[in-house]
């Protein structure tokens, strides 16, 4: 306690000291986006070279609430969610210095945002399941295929790609991470259109698409290992991130109930303080996962973040519409636009209603991780498999 302790004077004379050569109103936004990361207060639990200080990651929310009460620019981390919780650690990890010297820096300041090239029509809870190809061409890879539901890939420079690479061995096993160029011709952005009437995702077609070796992370064929890496990372990021207490969908629900009593019953009573409750359960659990995270890599309990907070937002959102009754039935308009970014709390009850719809999907099933949970948490038997020792061009497509 007494080195933290230490350590977090030290990062406020640091901080106090950057601000003092950086005005934050002086300086243009991306120069001083950079010269932070430079100075290692972007991510300050990443290594130093790399936008850290090698400090412990609890040390995170307070460098970011000291910029934040200067007034400094932030790096918009709404707009580029996947690239910050699911493609810098897997860089970190996974990648040459090469590949983190090229990446992580553009990455963090906002300046290049990333996508997710995962599932395909074929493959969405089975993701070893991946069809699309990545043949060797001399020093690069020619991929071609179909990936669904990515997010933000209108707005992406590179996005993060699984793909396979050798389809005569185990659909496990010939699996290969890329990062991908997203402004590569052969790169065909389609929006899909939601119930919410926007189009956050997209479908992303890919015709030899020409990918360099130097843009492989990790050895060819063990991208699954490489992908379970960033599926912890995921799920920890949509679920197990850093609130205070009746932020979010908790908040917005609970705050509804003290402004308008007339609207009140005892039986919605009694379900919102159960779901508050619930609520208050998974912010502290959360706490806990990321003073684990702070000892070494994400686990499976990142699984159990992310299913509790799928199944909160979608009770709460649906009892906020119970609570407006025919209020909660307006909706603030069906024009088809590209967001950069979700917004639950800033919109109307009825988008809420609608978008959490979608949390029991993204990011893995509920059904998916509740299986993850027995196994690698709980410890019980696997469901049975007949095709984890089929070669994947023998498998019923």
């Amino acid at each position: 306690m007494a080195d933290e302790t230490t350590q977090r004077a030290e990062l406020r004379r640091r901080v106090a000291d950057f601000l003092a050569a950086h005005d934050p109103a002086a300086t243009e936004r991306s120069a001083f986006l950079r010269a932070r990361y430079d100075a290692g207060l972007a991510w300050v639990y990443f290594p130093q070279g790399h936008g850290g200080s090698g400090l412990p990651r609890t040390l995170q929310a307070e460098v970011d609430r000291l910029f934040a009460e200067a007034g400094a620019p932030d790096n918009k981390p709404e707009s580029n969610g996947i690239g910050l919780g699911m493609a810098a650690p897997t860089i970190l990890r996974f990648g040459t210095e090469e590949q983190k010297e090229r990446f992580l820096r553009p990455l963090w300041t906002g300046e290049e945002v990333w996508c997710q090239l995962f599932s395909e029509p074929g493959a969405g809870s089975d993701l070893a399941a991946v069809a699309t190809r990545a043949v060797r061409d001399g020093d690069s890879w020619v991929v071609n295929g179909q990936k669904v539901w990515t997010s933000g890939a209108h707005n992406a420079a590179f996005a993060i790609l699984v793909a396979r690479t050798d389809p005569d061995v185990p659909k496990h096993q010939g699996i290969t991470y890329f990062l991908c160029p997203m402004t590569d011709p052969g790169v065909d952005v389609r929006p899909l259109r939601q119930i919410t009437g926007e189009a956050e995702f997209n479908e992303v077609f890919l015709t030899d698409v020409r990918i360099p070796d130097t843009q492989r992370l990790g050895a060819e064929g063990e991208g699954w290992k490489v992908a379970n890496a960033t599926l912890n990372n995921e799920r920890v990021s949509i679920g197990g991130g850093a609130v205070a207490r009746e932020s979010g969908m908790v908040g917005v629900v609970s705050r509804t109930w003290r402004e308008h009593p007339e609207l009140r019953t005892p039986e919605l009573h009694d379900r919102l303080l159960r779901l508050w409750v619930d609520a208050e359960v998974a912010r502290v659990t959360g706490g806990r996962l990321r003073q684990k995270l702070a000892l070494g890599q994400p686990g499976p309990e990142g699984s159990a973040a992310k299913l509790t907070f799928a199944r909160l937002a979608q009770q709460l959102s649906g009892l906020e519409l119970e609570l407006l009754g025919e209020a909660g039935l307006r909706y603030s308009g069906w024009t088809m636009v590209r967001p950069d970014k979700v917004d639950f709390t800033g919109r109307d009850a009825g988008y809420r209603y609608l978008r959490a719809k979608g949390n029991s999907i993204e990011g893995g099933t509920s059904e998916i991780l509740r299986n993850i949970i027995a196994e690698r948490v709980l410890g019980l038997p696997a469901e049975p498999r007949v095709d984890k020792d089929i070669p994947w061009k023998e498998l019923r497509k």
